[in-house]
Protein backbone atom coordinates (compact mmCIF):
# COMPACT_ATOMS: atom_id res chain seq x y z
CA UNK A 1 0.00 0.00 0.00
CA UNK A 2 1.05 3.39 -0.80
CA UNK A 3 -0.82 6.32 0.37
CA UNK A 4 0.17 9.94 -1.29
CA UNK A 5 -1.54 13.09 -0.32
CA UNK A 6 0.69 16.34 -0.66
CA UNK A 7 0.64 19.71 -1.62
CA UNK A 8 4.51 21.26 -2.76
CA UNK A 9 5.52 24.26 -4.60
CA UNK A 10 8.57 24.24 -6.71
CA UNK A 11 9.36 27.23 -8.30
CA UNK A 12 6.17 28.10 -10.19
CA UNK A 13 4.96 24.70 -10.17
CA UNK A 14 1.91 24.12 -7.31
CA UNK A 15 1.75 20.58 -6.80
CA UNK A 16 -1.59 18.76 -5.47
CA UNK A 17 -1.33 15.08 -5.92
CA UNK A 18 -3.34 12.23 -3.74
CA UNK A 19 -3.82 8.58 -4.58
CA UNK A 20 -3.62 5.38 -2.51
CA UNK A 21 -2.13 2.20 -4.36
CA UNK A 22 -2.01 -1.40 -4.15
CA UNK A 23 -0.32 -2.41 -7.57
CA UNK A 24 2.84 -4.36 -8.07
CA UNK A 25 3.83 -1.09 -10.21
CA UNK A 26 2.30 1.86 -10.19
CA UNK A 27 3.76 4.55 -12.92
CA UNK A 28 3.46 7.97 -12.81
CA UNK A 29 2.74 9.19 -16.21
CA UNK A 30 3.16 12.58 -17.58
CA UNK A 31 4.97 15.21 -19.97
CA UNK A 32 8.20 16.82 -18.87
CA UNK A 33 7.97 19.28 -16.22
CA UNK A 34 4.79 17.68 -14.59
CA UNK A 35 6.45 16.98 -11.25
CA UNK A 36 7.30 13.65 -11.35
CA UNK A 37 10.49 13.35 -10.21
CA UNK A 38 9.39 16.24 -7.77
CA UNK A 39 7.22 13.68 -6.00
CA UNK A 40 9.87 10.69 -6.35
CA UNK A 41 12.10 13.05 -4.38
CA UNK A 42 9.12 13.82 -1.75
CA UNK A 43 8.95 9.95 -1.26
CA UNK A 44 12.36 8.97 -0.51
CA UNK A 45 12.88 12.21 1.50
CA UNK A 46 15.22 14.21 -0.86
CA UNK A 47 12.43 17.27 -0.46
CA UNK A 48 9.63 18.09 2.37
CA UNK A 49 5.96 18.33 1.19
CA UNK A 50 4.77 21.57 2.32
CA UNK A 51 1.37 20.21 3.93
CA UNK A 52 0.26 16.50 3.67
CA UNK A 53 1.44 13.15 4.53
CA UNK A 54 3.02 9.77 2.84
CA UNK A 55 2.81 6.78 3.96
CA UNK A 56 3.88 2.92 2.91
CA UNK A 57 3.53 -0.22 3.95
CA UNK A 58 1.56 0.89 6.42
CA UNK A 59 4.05 3.18 7.63
CA UNK A 60 4.03 7.05 7.75
CA UNK A 61 7.46 8.57 5.98
CA UNK A 62 6.11 12.26 6.73
CA UNK A 63 2.88 13.99 8.00
CA UNK A 64 3.16 17.42 8.13
CA UNK A 65 0.18 17.78 10.71
CA UNK A 66 1.41 15.61 13.61
CA UNK A 67 5.16 16.31 12.69
CA UNK A 68 6.34 13.45 11.13
CA UNK A 69 9.12 13.37 8.87
CA UNK A 70 11.30 10.60 8.30
CA UNK A 71 14.97 11.50 7.19
CA UNK A 72 15.94 9.63 3.77
CA UNK A 73 18.40 6.85 5.24
CA UNK A 74 15.70 5.56 7.52
CA UNK A 75 12.80 5.11 5.03
CA UNK A 76 14.28 1.84 3.27
CA UNK A 77 13.35 3.41 -0.43
CA UNK A 78 15.78 1.91 -3.34
CA UNK A 79 15.92 4.79 -5.99
CA UNK A 80 17.32 4.01 -9.10
CA UNK A 81 17.97 7.31 -11.75
CA UNK A 82 17.95 7.48 -15.15
CA UNK A 83 21.87 7.89 -15.19
CA UNK A 84 22.62 4.61 -13.00
CA UNK A 85 25.11 7.00 -10.45
CA UNK A 86 27.51 3.95 -10.00
CA UNK A 87 30.58 4.30 -8.37
CA UNK A 88 33.43 4.86 -11.35
CA UNK A 89 36.20 3.56 -9.36
CA UNK A 90 34.63 0.50 -8.32
CA UNK A 91 33.74 -2.62 -9.49
CA UNK A 92 30.35 -4.00 -10.30
CA UNK A 93 30.74 -6.72 -6.98
CA UNK A 94 32.07 -3.24 -4.97
CA UNK A 95 29.07 -1.16 -6.38
CA UNK A 96 26.86 -3.63 -5.53
CA UNK A 97 27.95 -5.15 -2.23
CA UNK A 98 27.70 -1.00 -0.97
CA UNK A 99 24.27 -1.53 -1.44
CA UNK A 100 23.98 -4.33 0.35
CA UNK A 101 25.83 -2.48 3.37
CA UNK A 102 23.19 0.29 3.13
CA UNK A 103 20.42 -1.87 4.26
CA UNK A 104 19.16 -2.03 7.62
CA UNK A 105 17.73 -6.03 7.32
CA UNK A 106 20.86 -7.20 5.22
CA UNK A 107 19.95 -9.64 2.66
CA UNK A 108 20.95 -13.37 3.39
CA UNK A 109 23.68 -14.51 0.73
CA UNK A 110 20.39 -16.84 -0.62
CA UNK A 111 18.58 -13.81 -1.62
CA UNK A 112 21.98 -12.07 -3.07
CA UNK A 113 22.49 -14.37 -5.42
CA UNK A 114 19.12 -14.99 -6.45
CA UNK A 115 19.01 -11.11 -7.55
CA UNK A 116 22.49 -11.65 -9.37
CA UNK A 117 21.12 -14.37 -11.10
CA UNK A 118 17.62 -12.60 -11.53
CA UNK A 119 19.64 -9.73 -13.16
CA UNK A 120 22.48 -11.52 -14.93
CA UNK A 121 24.88 -9.93 -13.23
CA UNK A 122 27.49 -12.77 -12.43
CA UNK A 123 29.40 -12.09 -15.61
CA UNK A 124 30.02 -8.17 -14.83
CA UNK A 125 31.19 -8.88 -11.22
CA UNK A 126 34.67 -7.89 -11.83
CA UNK A 127 34.10 -5.17 -14.67
CA UNK A 128 34.09 -0.93 -13.70
CA UNK A 129 31.31 0.96 -15.22
CA UNK A 130 33.58 2.85 -17.56
CA UNK A 131 33.47 -0.58 -19.32
CA UNK A 132 29.60 -1.31 -19.11
CA UNK A 133 26.84 -0.53 -21.46
CA UNK A 134 24.17 1.57 -20.86
CA UNK A 135 21.82 -0.95 -20.10
CA UNK A 136 24.67 -2.60 -18.20
CA UNK A 137 24.58 0.05 -15.64
CA UNK A 138 21.11 -0.02 -15.30
CA UNK A 139 20.95 -3.27 -14.25
CA UNK A 140 24.05 -2.95 -12.37
CA UNK A 141 21.89 0.16 -10.38
CA UNK A 142 19.04 -1.68 -9.86
CA UNK A 143 20.71 -4.77 -8.34
CA UNK A 144 22.54 -2.59 -6.05
CA UNK A 145 19.11 -0.88 -4.83
CA UNK A 146 17.66 -4.07 -4.65
CA UNK A 147 20.75 -5.42 -2.17
CA UNK A 148 19.61 -2.10 -0.25
CA UNK A 149 16.47 -4.23 1.19
CA UNK A 150 14.31 -1.84 0.14
CA UNK A 151 10.37 -1.83 0.78
CA UNK A 152 9.51 0.41 -1.88
CA UNK A 153 11.72 0.48 -5.26
CA UNK A 154 11.68 4.52 -6.80
CA UNK A 155 12.84 4.53 -10.63
CA UNK A 156 12.53 7.98 -12.26
CA UNK A 157 12.87 6.97 -16.13
CA UNK A 158 15.77 4.82 -15.99
CA UNK A 159 15.18 3.55 -19.58
CA UNK A 160 14.96 7.40 -21.21
CA UNK A 161 18.66 7.17 -22.51
CA UNK A 162 18.64 3.80 -23.86
CA UNK A 163 18.02 2.18 -27.54
CA UNK A 164 15.81 -0.50 -28.64
CA UNK A 165 17.15 -3.51 -27.89
CA UNK A 166 18.84 -2.47 -24.58
CA UNK A 167 15.48 -0.73 -23.33
CA UNK A 168 13.76 -4.48 -24.33
CA UNK A 169 16.61 -6.10 -22.65
CA UNK A 170 16.01 -4.30 -19.06
CA UNK A 171 12.03 -4.20 -19.24
CA UNK A 172 12.59 -8.09 -19.55
CA UNK A 173 14.79 -8.18 -16.29
CA UNK A 174 11.86 -5.80 -14.36
CA UNK A 175 9.34 -7.84 -15.45
CA UNK A 176 11.63 -10.48 -13.85
CA UNK A 177 12.16 -7.85 -10.42
CA UNK A 178 8.02 -7.25 -10.61
CA UNK A 179 6.99 -10.70 -10.97
CA UNK A 180 9.44 -12.52 -8.14
CA UNK A 181 10.66 -10.02 -6.01
CA UNK A 182 7.73 -8.62 -4.10
CA UNK A 183 8.28 -5.17 -3.94
CA UNK A 184 6.12 -2.59 -4.69
CA UNK A 185 7.18 -0.38 -7.53
CA UNK A 186 6.74 3.53 -8.22
CA UNK A 187 7.83 4.17 -12.04
CA UNK A 188 8.55 7.43 -13.92
CA UNK A 189 8.42 7.40 -17.35
CA UNK A 190 6.57 9.34 -20.37
CA UNK A 191 6.50 6.33 -22.65
CA UNK A 192 3.23 5.13 -23.02
CA UNK A 193 4.72 1.55 -24.15
CA UNK A 194 6.63 0.98 -20.90
CA UNK A 195 3.85 2.03 -18.99
CA UNK A 196 1.61 -0.32 -20.80
CA UNK A 197 3.73 -3.36 -20.23
CA UNK A 198 5.30 -2.74 -16.63
CA UNK A 199 2.65 -1.37 -14.85
CA UNK A 200 -0.80 -2.60 -12.85
CA UNK A 201 -1.97 1.22 -11.96
CA UNK A 202 -0.80 4.59 -13.04
CA UNK A 203 -1.56 8.14 -11.81
CA UNK A 204 -1.94 10.76 -14.36
CA UNK A 205 0.69 14.37 -13.24
CA UNK A 206 -0.33 17.71 -15.20
CA UNK A 207 1.70 20.58 -14.49
CA UNK A 208 1.57 19.08 -10.63
CA UNK A 209 -1.91 18.09 -10.22
CA UNK A 210 -3.66 14.28 -10.38
CA UNK A 211 -5.40 13.97 -13.67
CA UNK A 212 -6.52 10.24 -13.33
CA UNK A 213 -5.52 7.55 -11.29
CA UNK A 214 -6.74 3.74 -11.74
CA UNK A 215 -5.65 0.25 -13.48
CA UNK A 216 -3.25 1.48 -16.21
CA UNK A 217 -5.39 0.12 -19.06
CA UNK A 218 -8.61 1.72 -18.16
CA UNK A 219 -7.19 4.77 -17.59
CA UNK A 220 -4.73 5.09 -20.71
CA UNK A 221 -8.30 3.42 -22.79
CA UNK A 222 -10.29 6.80 -21.33
CA UNK A 223 -7.18 9.43 -22.46
CA UNK A 224 -7.05 8.03 -25.68
CA UNK A 225 -10.52 8.78 -26.16
CA UNK A 226 -9.95 11.92 -24.65
CA UNK A 227 -7.54 12.78 -27.57
CA UNK A 228 -9.57 11.71 -30.05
Amino acid sequence: MIEIDIRHRVGALEMRVAFRSEGPVTALFGASGAGKTTLLNLIAGLATPDSGRIAVVGETLVDREKNINLPSRKRRIGYVFQDARLFPHLTVRQNLLFGRWLARLPLADAEVERILALLDLAPLLKRRPAHLSGGEKQRVALGRALLASPRLLLMDEPLASLDGDRKDDILTHLEAVRDTIGIPIIYVSHARDEVERLASHIAMIGKGELTAFGHVNDVLRKSSGQEH
